[in-house]
C-alpha cells in the first residue's frame, strides 16, 4: 500500500458497460457506442498511450469506440509530417489566403469547409468548458523511466530509417516487404531512365536558352579585352564566370513552410498571426482572451452546429484546472486577423505528436476554409516542434469515419496510417481503403497470429485509489463485496493495457 504523493499522477473514474449515444454521422438514434472515463487528471505520457489504443478526449471525457459495435467505426488517424507534401487542393486553399492577404481577394466557388474536429463532441457535451478545462500534468520530470527508454529506442529508430532513407535504390521485393510488416512505409527514392520519345535525350547536350547564350558570349568576350578589369563588375554582380553551361534551376516543389509564409507585400490588405497559448493551466494570453474567444465559439456552434442561443454558458469554462507550467500539455492556437480571434485551434502537444482535438472559427470567414488552413498550420507546426524535440514527429488528426463522406477527407493529409483496432499497429491508410470499402468495421494487421502487446497480462498489478490511499487491485480486491465490480475493473484493465493500468489510478469510492 502506497500513500498519497503531493505530485498526482493520472486519476480517472471508469463508467462500466458502455455508453449509447445517438451518432452525430449517420444520425442513428442509439447507434454510437463507446467506453468511457471522466480523467481526473491526465499525464501526458498516460494520454499519448492511450490514444494508441484508440482513446480520444472530449475536454476530461475520455472515451473510445466499440469499434465492432458502433454504427461508424472511428479508428484513429495519424499523418507523417516529415514526409507529408501538400496536394493540389491543400494549395489552392494556401494560395487563396495569401490573395485574402496581399489584396484582399476573396476567391469565389465552393466554400465549404473540413473543420479538424468530431461531432462527437455534440454527443458527449456541446459546452465549451469541456474544450479547455481537460488537467494535463506535463512536467518531464514526471516522464517514466520506461518512457524515456523508449524515447531513446525511438531516436536510435528514427536514425536507422534515415540510413535506409538514404539509399536511391531500393528493390520492388523490398517495398512490399515494408508493406505488409503493419508498419509506415518510409518514402522511397528510384531513378528511372525515360522512355523512347519520352523526357530529355542524356546523349545531347541539355539545351540553353539565348539569354544564357548571350552573356557567356559577353563573358567570353570581356575575357578576352581585359580579364582582370572587366571581369570584377561581373563578380561584384555576383555572377561568376564560368564556360560550362549554367546549372538547370532545382525543380523541387515548393516545402508547406514556403507556401503558408511567402513574403507579403509592404502594403498587403490583411494581417494574419497566429498565436499559441496555454489552456491549462491558463496563461494570461489565454485569460485576457477568453471572452473574444468564447464568443466566437458560441458563434460557430449556433452557425455552424445550430445550438441553441443558450449553449454553452459561460460559467462552466472560467476556471480551468491548475497544472505546471511547462512544454507539453493542453494548447489554443489563436488566429488573429488585423488584430482580432477569427479561429481558434484547440491541440495538446504530446511526447510523440501534436494532437488536435477541436477547432471554432468565425462563420463570416467560412470562404478561406480555416479548417483545411489550420490543419496545415498545425502540420507545420508538428515539423517545427520536431527540430528541438526528435521523438515528436507525429500530427493525430483524431478519428477516420471511412463510412462517414464528411469524414473522409482526413485520408488526403498523406502520408498517414490508421490504428489496427485489435493489435493496435500503425498501418499505412492505402493498406486499409480496399477493406474499408467492403466492410466497416476491419483488423488492418495482415499477420492473423499478431496479438495487442500491451494488453493487460497481470491485472492485479493494476493501481487503485481508494479511501485516499493507493493499493494495487490484488489487495484492493479482496474487499470486494459486490462481484460485479471486479468484471468492470477487468474491463477497464483490457481497455487502457497494462501499462497505463500500472500507471494511472483508477478511483474507486
Amino acid at each position: 500500500m502506497a500513500s498519497w504523493a503531493a505530485v498526482s499522477p493520472s486519476i480517472v473514474e471508469y463508467f462500466e458497460g458502455e455508453d449509447f449515444y445517438r451518432c452525430g454521422y449517420c444520425k442513428n438514434e442509439s447507434g454510437s457506442r463507446s467506453n468511457g472515463m471522466w480523467a481526473h487528471s491526465l499525464t501526458v505520457q498516460d494520454y499519448q498511450e492511450l490514444i494508441d489504443r484508440g482513446w480520444r478526449r472530449s475536454g476530461k471525457y475520455v472515451y473510445k469506440p466499440v469499434m465492432n459495435q458502433t454504427c461508424c467505426p472511428q479508428y484513429t488517424i495519424r499523418c507523417r509530417p516529415l514526409q507529408f507534401q501538400p496536394s493540389k487542393s491543400h494549395k489552392k486553399v494556401l494560395k487563396k489566403m495569401l490573395k485574402f492577404l496581399a489584396k484582399g481577394e476573396i476567391s469565389k466557388g465552393n466554400c465549404e469547409d473540413e473543420p479538424m474536429d468530431s461531432t462527437m463532441e455534440d454527443a458527449v457535451a456541446g459546452d465549451f468548458a469541456l474544450i479547455n478545462k481537460l488537467d494535463i500534468h506535463c512536467d518531464l520530470k514526471m516522464l517514466s523511466d520506461d518512457l524515456q527508454r523508449s524515447l531513446e529506442s525511438e531516436e536510435k529508430i528514427e536514425k536507422n530509417s534515415k540510413k535506409e532513407d538514404s539509399n536511391e535504390f531500393i528493390q520492388p521485393q523490398a517495398i512490399e516487404e515494408k508493406l505488409g510488416s503493419g508498419e509506415p512505409s518510409h518514402s522511397v527514392k528510384t531513378h528511372t531512365v525515360p522512355k523512347p520519345g519520352k523526357g530529355a535525350d542524356l546523349s545531347k547536350p541539355p539545351c540553353r536558352k539565348a539569354k544564357e547564350i548571350r552573356k557567356e558570349r559577353k563573358r567570353l568576350k570581356l575575357m578576352q579585352q581585359n580579364p582582370a578589369g572587366e571581369l570584377e563588375g561581373f563578380q561584384a554582380q555576383g555572377e561568376l564566370p564560368s564556360l560550362l553551361p549554367p546549372k538547370a534551376k532545382s525543380n523541387q516543389p515548393k516545402s508547406l513552410e514556403d507556401l503558408i509564409f511567402e513574403s507579403l507585400p509592404e502594403d498587403a490588405s490583411h494581417k494574419l498571426e497566429v498565436r499559441v497559448v496555454r489552456s491549462s493551466p491558463p496563461s494570461s494570453q489565454f485569460k485576457a482572451t477568453f471572452q473574444e474567444s468564447y464568443q466566437i465559439y458560441k458563434r460557430y456552434q449556433m452557425v455552424i452546429h445550430k445550438d441553441p442561443p443558450d449553449k454553452p454558458t459561460v460559467s462552466q469554462a472560467e476556471n480551468p484546472p491548475n497544472g505546471p507550467d511547462c512544454g507539453y500539455g493542453s494548447f489554443h492556437q489563436q488566429y488573429w486577423l488585423d488584430g482580432r480571434i477569427i479561429a481558434v485551434g484547440v491541440i495538446d502537444i504530446l511526447p510523440y505528436c501534436v494532437s488536435s482535438v477541436y477547432l471554432y472559427y468565425d462563420p463570416d470567414y467560412s470562404y478561406l476554409s480555416l479548417g483545411v488552413y489550420s490543419a496545415l498550420r498545425e502540420i507545420a507546426f508538428t515539423r517545427q516542434l520536431h527540430e528541438k524535440t526528435s521523438q515528436l514527429s507525429y500530427y493525430y488528426m483524431g478519428f477516420y469515419i471511412h463510412s462517414c463522406p464528411k469524414m473522409k477527407y482526413k485520408g488526403q493529409y498523406r502520408p498517414s496510417d490508421l490504428l489496427c483496432p485489435e493489435t493496435y499497429v500503425w498501418v499505412p491508410i492505402e493498406q486499409c481503403l480496399p477493406s474499408l470499402e467492403n466492410f466497416k468495421y476491419c483488423r488492418f494487421n495482415q499477420d492473423p497470429e499478431a496479438v495487442d502487446e500491451g494488453r493487460s497480462k497481470e491485472p492485479d498489478r493494476l493501481q487503485v485509489f481508494y479511501k485516499k490511499a493507493i493499493l494495487p487491485y490484488g489487495v484492493y480486491k479482496r474487499q470486494l463485496k459486490d462481484p460485479r465490480e471486479e468484471a468492470a475493473v477487468l474491463q477497464y484493465a483490457s481497455l487502457v493495457g497494462q501499462m497505463c493500468s500500472e500507471r494511472m489510478l483508477l478511483f474507486r469510492s
